[in-house]
């Protein structure tokens, strides 16, 4: 049960800083709240590998053919960064949407289970992105380092306490499966976020799917069908998708014209560019600068 004391408190630091529909900042490390007033429109992101905790109102994610909904006192478990479309689905002035958002620390996680020991195979094909009903220790584990930005002498102390037990509760999690998979050497789950960190570091440069599968420690055939199992995509779609984000992110500002943009992104062509993020985003990449620039000016 979500106490509405927090559910209030978080919503009125967002507005406090600004950040409705954007988030904010907590003051611990890695811990972000985020706030909307209203529902918004199915949009394309990328989802790093996080924890979310939904304290009112209902999101909405898209991941392949799959759509997880997540709610009050829902936890939202990421363990692979995912390309992902998502939005507000239930939110409005009077009964705001309001989470709380933890980035996941892959060294805590791996400390965590070396004390625990291997887990037993999961009964279900976990999934990198995926939503339960979260329980009652684990929001009280986050409420108490939300409350933390209240004390800073305190926050220094217990903070890196709280954050552990938090990681520990999520690692046990019974959605948590993708996570246990992820920390077990060699896993598929392991070895193609090797090829994950590949893609987002080098996105930019042509990239041989065989030298990703070589990277990964896998066949071409265990590769493609275990990067699909994972992401929801293909690593070429997956590469796409991080050149069009980070595409979008740029035409914004309005500092660059499309044809620089779609070069620096990693385009030979500003045709086959500006076709693709059309598609992707609704809208050609002249009309989003345009737009950008307009509202800048």
């Amino acid at each position: 049960m979500i106490a509405q004391q927090l559910t209030t408190d978080v919503f009125e630091l967002v507005r406090a800083n600004k950040g409705i529909g954007v988030g904010c900042e907590t003051g611990v490390d890695g811990f972000f709240a985020f706030a909307n007033d209203q529902t918004t429109a199915c949009s394309a992101s990328f989802y790093d590998p996080v924890m979310c905790l939904v304290l009112q109102g209902t999101k909405e994610a898209r991941i392949g053919g799959r759509v997880v909904r997540y709610g009050a006192g829902d936890t939202l478990i990421v363990s692979h960064a995912v390309p992902v479309e998502a939005a507000v689905i239930e939110a409005c002035p009077d009964h705001p949407y309001a989470a709380v958002i933890l980035r996941l620390d892959l060294v805590t996680l791996r400390s965590l289970q070396e004390e625990l020991g291997p887990d037993a195979e999961e009964p279900d094909a976990p999934l990198s992105l995926n939503a339960a009903a979260s329980d009652a220790a684990l929001i009280d584990a986050v409420s108490r380092l939300f409350y933390l930005r209240q004390d800073p002498v305190a926050a220094k102390t217990l903070a890196p306490l709280i954050l552990r037990e938090i990681h520990f509760r999520l690692l046990r999690a019974r959605h948590g499966g993708m996570l246990r998979q992820l920390l077990r050497q060699d896993s598929p789950a392991s070895r193609i976020s090797k090829a994950i960190a590949i893609l987002r570091r080098d996105f930019t440069h042509p990239i041989a799917i065989a030298d990703l599968a070589e990277a990964s420690g896998m066949s071409l055939s265990a590769f493609h069908e275990h990067f699909k199992t994972v992401t929801a995509t293909t690593p070429l779609q997956y590469q796409k998708d991080l050149r069009l984000l980070e595409a979008r992110q740029r035409l914004v500002t309005g500092a660059a014209s499309v044809a620089t943009t779609a070069y620096d992104v990693g385009y030979e062509s500003p045709t086959q560019f500006s076709r693709e993020y059309a598609r992707k985003f609704g809208l050609p990449p002249s009309a989003e600068r345009n737009r950008a620039l307009e509202a800048a000016g």
